[in-house]
């Protein structure tokens, strides 16, 4: 989860934003609201504000001892000129003995959720007491009429369920209560809108509920919780609070920053999108009033940090496939011009864009492609953030260039650009240079307001990078020197999250299938043919196989087939040697049943020579096991024709080799006759030591050349 930084930007530019100002708020209290009444709780609606007031208005109501009347719910049209003559009776329907109120309302204003007393049918004596808790009830809008008023399920005689507010999606509806099983005296909660009604009440949690008093919650339209609060750190009373959900929690509560908040009780808040205005509730003037506010300059509250775009990563050769260092090596191209030699190498690509990657095998003496082991193409990308771009490191007293451009928001135009440099400077634009005059560590936040390309709705986002000022250029250079010194290993290319890899082909995956790999002489869009003079100069000990390959529409023409890669070399280096200057090296993935089982049975049984005869030249007890195999496929599949091959090493005379490996081909063969196998299904070769796929040096390459091939010939 990528941690939230709790101090950084809510920054609203406007047309008439004064850098520098010292308050973050400019407050006026409503022209509406009165000195001797109080007023509280605003919220929009249509062209102006639906608030409480206990005002006494000529209304037959019940008043208080200082000839206030109870708390009703009013409505003033802010458009024309609201004075507090102007404020009118939101709705006899929903006005009862007791209070009422605060409201909220759903997108549509044609849906009111309101606060009241659970019980207003009977005489004021009769309930006034402490048993008739306050509820939340809704009525809806029908012919300019507010009607149907209906109590929601989640009230209860027991506690109070009050100050509502609907979320945007009206999927949610947030309260007060002080229900037992909270965290103190009134926790906020939320309802879900479900199946049709109300599910049970959601406690918002410990981050957000403390030992105190929470109420008073609002949702702004981009989702973002403000909520009224004496239980968290703040000015005195109770303060105005912000928080947003994310990652699954409610992220700390920030403190408004004066003047919203002050030492009197500050509560009721409801704000536009971006916080640009907006109307509060405060006591501060001996009455509660209602204050209109303006954001003039940032205010400190969240911002994700800034993750680091990554371009320089670690590709690494699995190994599944085997080479010989001594005479190959691998080459990797990056697909930027760059290449590098390794079966594990770091590289850093240009930045964010889609590179082919391949990686081949080559012969050292020659340069020759020997073996194409991987190639795909990589999407390298960005995060999806806000991005700030600067150095890491600078140097106290020089200008510093900061800019915005490689924010990376899909689906979204950024509006406008906002800077914090957290020395006491702000700036905007989407390009700024700033000058640090003090060493130290810096919190640089940068926030963006944006607007959907979608649906032209508007909302805020911000980063957050870490600067270090440093005292002179010399630190700096040392800085950045320890910092390269320091960095312990590059990630995967293959398993790194920003990264989109589409692979074209890696036979390091094929070759985990049932695959073998052939010595391909010549690929040709036409058939060339076997008996072609093309292959005048092949030598006899090699059979030419022709394989139609559907999938590119060509003929390869096979002269050698292996179960390692390193066995075929050389092959390829012998027939390179002739003027076969096309011959290389491709897997093959076994598809017919036949070929696939003897591929296995050779796998698992192994085929050295060593093992199937003693040193009187009987078949051991691993020939026949190997053997009988072979009878039971043969048998399965009748139309299957086998070539056994048998091969030596160096060592003797290659006459005398050639004669023992002919003499021990009969001998297989003729133990698989004995066994039921017609004849005419067998070929019985010994190529002597004519075919190595190893090097005669050492005794452990010398057992890999005395071995017995098992060849499925048409």
């Amino acid at each position: 989860m990528i941690r939230k930084l709790v101090i950084v930007i809510l920054v609203v530019l406007f047309p008439q934003l004064v850098l520098g100002q010292s308050e973050t708020y400019t407050i006026k209290k409503a022209s509406f609201s009165s000195d001797k009444y109080d007023e509280f709780s605003p919220i929009y609606f249509k062209n102006g504000l639906v608030f409480c007031s206990n005002r006494n208005l000529g209304l037959s109501y019940h008043s208080t001892s200082e000839n206030k009347g109870l708390f009703k719910i009013y409505y003033i049209d802010t458009t024309r000129k609201a004075e507090w003559e102007s404020a009118k009776l939101f709705s006899k329907n929903l006005t009862t003995i007791l209070n009422d109120g605060p409201v909220t309302f759903n997108s549509s204003r044609d849906t009111i959720y309101y606060s009241r007393n659970q019980d207003v049918s009977s005489k004021l004596s009769n309930i006034s007491g402490p048993r008739n808790k306050l509820g939340i009830f809704s009525a809806v809008l029908i012919a300019g009429q507010w009607t149907k008023v209906r109590e929601l399920r989640i009230n209860n005689e027991w506690y109070n369920v009050t100050t509502p507010c609907l979320s945007p999606d009206g999927k949610k509806l947030f309260f007060a209560s002080d229900k037992p099983g909270g965290f103190g005296g009134s926790d906020l909660y939320y309802s879900e809108w479900k199946n049709n009604r109300w599910e049970d009440p959601v406690n918002l949690g410990p981050v957000i509920n403390t030992k105190g008093n929470e109420s008073y919650p609002f949702i702004n339209p981009s989702g973002e919780l403000f909520f009224s609060s004496d239980g968290h750190p703040g000015h005195g009373g109770k303060d105005i609070f912000f928080s947003i959900f994310s990652d699954s929690t409610w992220l700390t509560p920030v403190c408004l920053d004066a003047p919203i908040n002050s030492e009197f009780d500050d509560f009721g808040i409801v704000t536009d999108t971006l916080m640009t205005e907006g109307y509060f509730s405060s006591n501060r003037d001996k009455s509660i009033d209602i204050y209109h506010f303006r954001t003039n300059s940032p205010q400190v509250l969240y911002t994700d940090i800034q993750k680091e775009n990554q371009y320089c990563f670690t590709l690494n050769d699995s190994g599944a496939i085997v080479i010989d260092t001594l005479n190959l090596k691998y080459i990797w191209d990056f697909g930027d011009g760059e290449k590098a030699t390794g079966a594990k190498v770091n590289h850093c690509f240009p930045g964010r864009g889609k590179y082919s990657v391949k990686l081949d095998v080559i012969e050292k003496s020659t340069g020759k492609l020997f073996f194409s082991k991987l190639a795909y193409t990589i999407e390298i990308n960005d995060y999806k953030q806000p991005f700030i771009n600067s150095p890491d490191f600078v140097v106290k007293g020089d200008p510093v260039s900061f800019d915005g451009l490689r924010s990376n928001i899909p689906g979204f135009k950024i509006l406008s650009y906002s800077w914090d440099f957290r020395d006491g400077n702000k700036s905007s634009g989407e390009r700024v240079k700033h000058v640090f005059k003090e060493k130290g560590e810096y919190i640089v936040n940068m926030e963006l307001i944006l607007k959907s390309i979608l649906t032209s709705h508007t909302h805020k986002t911000g980063v957050s990078k870490k600067i270090v000022v440093l005292n002179d250029k010399q630190e700096r250079e040392s800085r950045l020197a320890n910092m390269v010194s320091v960095i312990s290993s590059l990630p995967d290319i293959e398993k790194y999250e920003n990264n989109k890899i589409e692979t074209q082909y890696s036979e390091e995956s094929e070759f985990r299938k049932d695959a073998v790999f052939n010595v391909e002489l010549i690929s040709s869009k036409t058939k060339i043919g076997i008996n072609s003079w093309t292959f005048r100069n092949v030598p006899k000990k090699y059979m030419i196989t022709e394989k139609f390959i559907p999938e590119d529409s060509t003929y390869s023409y096979i002269v050698d087939q292996q179960m390692t890669l390193m066995a075929t070399y050389p092959a390829y280096r012998e027939l390179f040697a002739l003027g076969f200057k096309n011959v290389r090296i491709k897997i093959f993935v076994l598809t017919e049943p036949a070929e696939k089982e003897l591929h296995n049975l050779i796998r698992i049984n192994g085929a050295y020579a060593d093992s199937y005869f003693d040193t009187s030249d009987r078949l051991t007890s691993n020939a026949y096991i190997m053997l009988d195999q072979i009878v039971k496929l043969m048998n399965k599949y009748p139309s299957i024709k086998l070539e056994v091959a048998v091969h030596s090493d160096n060592t003797g005379s290659p006459q005398a080799s050639l004669t023992l490996t002919q003499l021990h081909a009969r001998l297989l063969v003729s133990y698989l006759v004995n066994r039921g196998i017609n004849a005419k299904r067998l070929v019985a070769t010994g190529f002597g030591g004519s075919k190595p796929i190893a090097p005669n040096f050492l005794d452990k390459d010398r057992m890999l050349n005395r071995r017995i091939d098992f060849i499925l010939i048409n």
